[in-house]
């Protein structure tokens, strides 16, 4: 496995500033979400402006504003319609400051920054992948799995010819070295599990 497959390098505009000794979070653009939103706000914000510059014009008012002008004078606010359309305006409302103040891409596991312009990020997948292929190089391990998450790097490994507690002590010592080989900015906690093969027959 190369490392242009395992990191992720950006430079020092991309994303939340951080300090030298590692990068923060990185932000996802969020294209998608915020391409939507200007869309439909444009398209609100001309379609009012066309009808008030007909109303100016002498012209009368939009079919779909007079009913919405007649519905929210006549309904009352404990109506269960209007009640419905607070909440849903309230839900997207806070989905789209979710959205703005959360960094997202939590795929990407941040490293420590080898110069002040560099920022760099690791994989959830590549880090896993590494932290299983320096396990499986251990004396007695017959399969292993790995969850690589934010702050615990879940470890289950099944050994078949050597004692569990021995491959777990050596498993222990090669994962805390290898957790730290990664070099990112805030090395996960390793949980580690060691079951024993099933025997055959």
């Amino acid at each position: 496995m190369s490392s242009a497959d395992a990191a992720t390098t950006l430079d020092k505009t991309t994303g939340a500033p951080a300090d030298a000794g590692g990068s923060g979070r990185f932000w996802a653009p969020r294209r998608v979400p915020a391409g939507i939103v200007a869309v439909l706000l444009l398209a609100g914000a001309g379609l009012l402006l066309y009808d008030i510059a007909a109303v100016r014009a002498h012209r009368p008012a939009m079919r779909w504003r007079r009913a919405l002008a007649r519905e929210l004078a006549e309904r009352p606010l404990d109506d269960t319609w209007v009640l419905a359309g607070a909440a849903l305006a309230a839900a997207l409302g806070l989905w789209l400051l979710a959205l703005a103040l959360t960094p997202g891409l939590r795929s990407l596991l941040p490293m420590r920054r080898p110069h002040p312009d560099v920022r760099a990020a690791l994989h959830r997948d590549a880090a896993a992948q590494v932290l299983r292929d320096r396990a499986m190089d251990v004396s007695g391990v017959r399969s292993v799995r790995v969850r690589m998450r934010r702050r615990k790097a879940a470890v289950r490994a099944v050994s078949h010819f050597r004692a569990p507690d021995d491959v777990r002590a050596d498993l222990d010592t090669t994962l805390t070295e290898a957790v730290h080989g990664l070099g990112l900015t805030h090395a996960p906690r390793l949980a580690l599990r060691v079951d024993r093969a099933p025997r055959k027959g």
